[in-house]
């Protein structure tokens, strides 16, 4: 059976096909504005405390439609004001309903470090990506072989931009080493099944913890017992967070006790 990640992945292949026709790598390279570039992991690499990289998605293949009156702009509003170090916008269009437009509305307003969070399979979305305003791009190990990985990661740094390299096991935090410049993102949700345990951080930090860059504990945190549990098992202080500030009632409060782990 196919698993949920060859899906997207291979939704993702068509969609781009597409773009492709409409937009060249000329026209985007034209369409990139460099004064709008921020340091997504200097921002992180600078902050003492907690850094929370406070997710922005309308809907997830997990758990379907996360908010139905969804505005991206007063999402980011409410993640900026209270204190998100960097965001994270959702672009994959078919499974989570992202728009690269939100990435381009929010740097019009705002002025925060990006992460398009999408699955990337080809370097022409690195461009892509930028040209509508992100600071940072992803590479998840399980979507790739080695040499599209090392093309994506190769073409990101061209541009400037971050790169958050994502790991769900032993295996690919080995293979994520190479990318010394990059961020590693470990993510507690098994991309295949979508199951989701926080000791995935725990098993795969002893591999990576010599790693010279940031790294971030994603999915699966949905109050500070669980970022608590991660941060003093590992002393990883970085924390993507989405879906539990999505369906918060008051994720203010939920982001001001995130911040307070460390004192």
């Amino acid at each position: 059976m196919t698993n949920i990640l060859e899906k997207i992945i291979n939704d993702k292949k068509e969609t781009l096909s597409l773009i492709k026709k409409e937009k060249s790598i000329d026209f985007l390279e034209k369409n990139i504005k460099e004064s709008n570039h921020l340091n997504f992991k200097k921002m992180i690499e600078k902050n003492k405390g907690i850094s929370l990289i406070s997710e922005i998605k309308k809907a997830s293949p997990s758990a379907g439609i996360l908010i139905k009156d969804f505005n991206h702009l007063n999402i980011a509003k409410t993640y900026i004001d209270n204190g998100a170090t960097c965001l994270s916008v959702l672009t994959e269009e078919k499974h989570f309903l992202g728009k690269l437009d939100y990435i381009q509305d929010i740097k019009n307003e705002f002025k925060i470090p990006i992460l398009a969070k999408d699955f990337f399979i080809d370097p022409y979305q690195v461009a892509l990506s930028k040209s509508y305003g992100c600071d940072c791009i992803l590479i998840i190990i399980a979507a790739l072989n080695g040499g599209q990985a090392d093309e994506i990661y190769s073409e990101a740094l061209k541009h400037n931009l971050s790169v958050i390299v994502e790991v769900h096991d032993k295996k690919e935090a080995e293979k994520a080493l190479k990318y010394e410049q990059a961020i590693i993102g470990i993510n507690n949700r098994n991309l295949k099944t979508l199951e989701v345990s926080l000791d995935n951080t725990i098993s795969i930090f002893e591999t990576i913890k010599k790693h010279k860059g940031p790294l971030i504990s994603e999915s699966g945190i949905k109050n500070v017992i669980d970022a608590k549990y991660i941060f003093d098992k590992t002393g990883i202080k970085n924390f993507l967070v989405g879906e539990s500030l999505l369906k918060s009632d008051k994720p203010q409060e939920l982001m001001k006790e995130l911040f307070q782990i460390i004192q």
